[in-house]
């Protein structure tokens, strides 16, 4: 894997509809320094092109799998490489909070891990019924970030707890009943219902949809950066120490890991 792969694709569209593509499909889309370094630039690029809606979507099987944990694993130091990493994402997901476009999540297979949280960071959730979420952070001994403790507004706090502690999975049926999830289409219709609800919205209130959004974004949330910034000590935190390092190490063995003992 070089840098020069197209891991994220970017167009915009005469309508003012940002497409911002996970591209790595056939591995999952995971997130790495190369990857996020694609994506936060595709998003920054949105909000530079004053786009109206921005619609983020995967390919092949999976939304996104989440954190490279092979390359946590290579990394010299991974407490830092992974310091660096949510940094990044965080930085993603505060332009994608704080964006003036309505932000629009199509997502098909699975959200793992921080792609959990990116999927959160979407103002409306379309979910394909082969869709599930699953944050799995503390079975390598990690704690959640990309925003993962802002889904306490979204799906109430002792849903997050259940889905941090017991890395439960929801369905899109689950998902959409806890909120998160605007419409569940079938596999087939989801690009097709995508596109329409983005038709729609792409051609709507432009300024009152950005007004809604910040009163309410502001009413759950007033400081996403400080939420941010605490997952990323917290993350970089574990991953310096044993529990992080044995949870990783574990991964990579395709072995259960030993956290006591």
């Amino acid at each position: 894997m070089t840098d020069a792969e197209t891991h994220v694709t970017y167009a915009l569209d005469a309508d003012g509809v940002a497409r911002i593509t996970l591209a790595d499909g056939d591995h999952g889309s995971p997130i790495h320094v190369a990857s996020l370094a694609q994506l936060l630039e595709a998003v920054l690029r949105a909000n530079r092109e004053r786009a109206r809606v921005i619609v983020i979507a995967g390919t092949g099987r999976f939304f996104s799998v989440g954190g490279d944990l092979g390359q946590f694993a290579a990394a010299d130091d991974m407490a830092a490489y992974i310091d660096h990493l949510a940094d990044g994402l965080h930085r993603a997901v505060s332009e994608l909070v704080r964006s003036g476009a309505v932000v629009v999540a199509s997502v098909q297979g699975g959200a793992a891990g921080a792609g959990f949280p990116l999927v959160a960071a979407a103002d409306v959730v379309v979910a394909a019924r082969s869709a599930s979420f699953t944050l799995a952070y503390t079975k390598v001994g990690l704690s959640p970030d990309g925003g993962s403790s802002m889904l306490v507004h979204t799906l109430g706090l002792h849903t997050a707890l259940r889905l941090a502690l017991l890395n439960d999975r929801l369905s899109a049926e689950e998902a959409q009943a806890a909120g998160l999830v605007a419409r569940v289409v079938d596999d087939g219709d989801l690009e097709r219902v995508t596109d329409e609800l983005v038709a729609g919205l792409a051609a709507g209130p432009t300024g009152a949809y950005a007004a809604a959004k910040r009163l309410l974004r502001d009413a759950a949330e007033p400081a996403p950066e400080t939420r941010l910034r605490a997952e990323t000590l917290a993350i970089r935190t574990q991953a310096g120490g044993p529990e992080g390092r044995e949870g990783v190490t574990a991964f990579t063995e395709k072995r259960a890991p030993r956290f006591r003992g």
